[in-house]
Order: C-alpha cells, then structure tokens, then sequence
C-alpha cells in the first residue's frame, strides 16, 4: 500500500515544494518511490495556480531537483487522503490541528523534529528575507529532515 506524504507551508511556494522536491529525491535515492506519494500544499491560498517563489526554484535546480507544481491550498480531504502531513513551523502546526477533521487519519508531524537539532527544528519562511540564503537553509534543513524521516519510516518506527 502506497503512504501518502504532504507537506505544508503557509503559501507553498517556498519550504513545501522545497521539502515535497527533497523528500521526492530522498524516496527515490532509497530505492523506494513505488511505496510513497508526495505533494505540497499551503495554508493560505494567496498563491494558487503559482509556481514556486523564483528563488525556491533556483535553489531546487541549483541541487538537481526537478520542480513542475504549482500552488494548492489545504482540503478537508487531504487529511483522509495523506498518511503525514507535515508542517514547517508552531503556526503551520496550529493552523493544520484546528483545520482537521475529529478522526482522521493523517499524523501530523513537524518535519524539523526529524534529525535536527532542536534550535534548529523550525524551517523558517524565507519568502520575506533578500536573497536566496535563506532557500538554501531551508534546502539543507529538508535533506536532514526527510532522510531521517524516511529512515524511521522504513523501520516503521512511525
């Protein structure tokens, strides 16, 4: 049975297509991409129908992550839908608690709790900082987060 991961940003056009590409490569990288599923989506819906911020992109083709999504925002649906849904930061995960339907069936999960340090845990949205420093982090925190995710998973230690 395909498991089913979304990731969550408040616009998705900055952490979520980054962490959904990420998490993509790292599933592909692991030999198994027939047993997951991954999209993004956003909290918000000021960007629905956009592609990713120019920045995001840069950063995603700068480490070879193809990148052809646009903007979606959150359904009820998806928490039904989804195994994992996974949030950048506190408000991500606030906004995902108060939005779920009583019962269902997606974890709700911080990406940043998977293999990073606890100062570090919170991906911060870079959508309003100069440049693209801010991407790469975010870049960086994904491939460390998703790896540790996907190890736990396939130990079914989640």
């Amino acid at each position: 049975m395909v498991k089913k991961i979304l990731m969550i940003c408040l616009g998705n056009i900055c952490r979520s297509p980054i962490a959904e590409a990420v998490m993509v490569d790292t599933i592909k990288k692991a030999g198994v991409s027939d047993e997951w599923e991954v999209d993004s989506a956003a909290i918000g819906g000021w960007h629905v129908g956009n592609p990713p911020d120019h920045r995001a992109l840069s950063t995603m083709k700068k480490h070879d992550l193809p990148y052809t999504n646009k903007a979606r925002q959150i359904k009820s649906k998806d928490f039904e839908e989804f195994d994992y849904i996974f949030g950048m930061d506190e408000e991500n995960m606030d906004d995902l608690a108060s939005r779920a339907p009583k019962g269902s069936k997606a974890k709700l999960l911080m990406l940043g709790d998977f293999g990073l340090p606890k100062a570090e845990r919170i991906i911060e949205d870079p959508y309003y900082q100069r440049g693209d420093a801010g991407f790469e982090k975010a870049y960086q925190q994904c491939v460390v987060a998703c790896d540790a995710f996907l190890k736990k998973a396939l130990a079914n230690e989640i």
